[in-house]
């Protein structure tokens, strides 16, 4: 099962690489970024130690063709797709949260409202909630953008423009674009059979002071799916849903006794599990976009990136 999980590329005009979690950036002349993504996984802030076949193609394709169908609502840093696992676009100053919003509560924000808390970023929680239940109205819960190897920590509103992370006014139009696109993604995902149950997305500001979304939108590593159908019976019934999302490898990392704490050790997946987390993430792209999974050529995935990508640079 051929993977690319660490890249070392020296492009034309190439002046910086950065490492993150699942995708490699490259800095290039002109004020553009080239951004890899990797078929590494990360779940609890830890990347595991063998990549999953498809995702990194997958996480791209999601991203871009989301992009390209929220470009109306709120602007964006991608330009190119030269190749199925990278995006080219403009370099920005990335803000140093996470816009996270939620409709439903799950993952995290249920994990908490089980440990007694009703307050989440600095926004309530009503009394009287289940796991899985639709808020009045979808939250904002910010995260503060962690290095690599450190847990992102939620913030709230308050705390992050206090401590200059971003300003008021900055903020005020994070906060109007997040709500737009969870809007916009909402209605995607319902048009699919799907429940866009929450979200996160990234943004930066480009040389000429555009705030602009970066990164990701409505992928797998970034949001959580409900199948629509029957969600209402499964709730009446106590039942879980039935979910596409990264939520499922949480479960099973939980289940052997791993969260990403210290002295845990992250447990063996077999290839016989990567498969079936493969096909979950191929699962997902299929029921959000619409199309037919078309599996890139990965007999040598960086001899190809790097082929496509001097194309595009020409």
């Amino acid at each position: 099962m051929n993977t690319i999980i660490d890249t070392n590329f020296n492009f034309p005009g190439q002046k910086d690489l950065y490492k993150g979690k699942v995708r490699e950036v490259y800095t290039l002349e002109n004020d553009l970024l080239l951004m890899v993504a990797t078929d590494r996984l990360s779940a609890f802030d830890v990347v595991m130690p063998k990549g999953i076949p498809y995702k990194g193609q997958i996480l791209n394709q999601i991203a871009t063709k989301m992009m390209k169908d929220t470009e109306d609502l709120v602007p964006n840093w991608l330009v190119a797709t030269p190749d199925p696992n990278v995006a080219i676009g403009k370099r920005c100053e990335p803000f140093k949260v996470e816009m996270v919003i939620r409709g439903y509560m799950s993952g995290h924000a249920a994990r908490e409202y089980k440990a007694g808390k009703r307050m989440l970023c600095g926004v309530s929680m009503p009394e009287g909630m289940k796991e899985n239940d639709a808020f009045p109205n979808p939250i904002i819960t910010p995260a503060t953008k962690a290095e690599m190897g450190d847990h992102d920590e939620d913030i709230s509103r308050e705390d992050i423009i206090k401590r200059g992370i971003v300003s008021k006014a900055d903020y005020s139009v994070l906060e109007d674009y997040t709500r737009k696109l969870f809007q916009r993604g909402s209605e995607i995902a319902a048009s699919r059979g799907l429940i866009l149950v929450d979200t996160k997305y990234e943004f930066g500001k480009t040389a000429d002071g555009e705030i602009v979304l970066i990164d990701e939108i409505h992928t797998p590593d970034s949001s959580r799916y409900f199948y629509a159908e029957g969600y209402k019976e499964r709730q009446a019934r106590g039942e879980a849903q039935k979910q596409l999302s990264k939520e499922f490898v949480r479960q099973w990392l939980i289940a052997n006794n791993f969260q990403g704490l210290e002295g845990q050790t992250v447990p063996e997946m077999s290839d016989e599990y990567i498969t079936t987390v493969s096909d979950r993430y191929i699962e997902l792209y299929e029921n959000i976009t619409g199309e037919a999974f078309a599996k890139a050529d990965v007999s040598n995935i960086e001899a190809r990136i790097e082929k496509n990508v001097l194309k595009y640079l020409g």
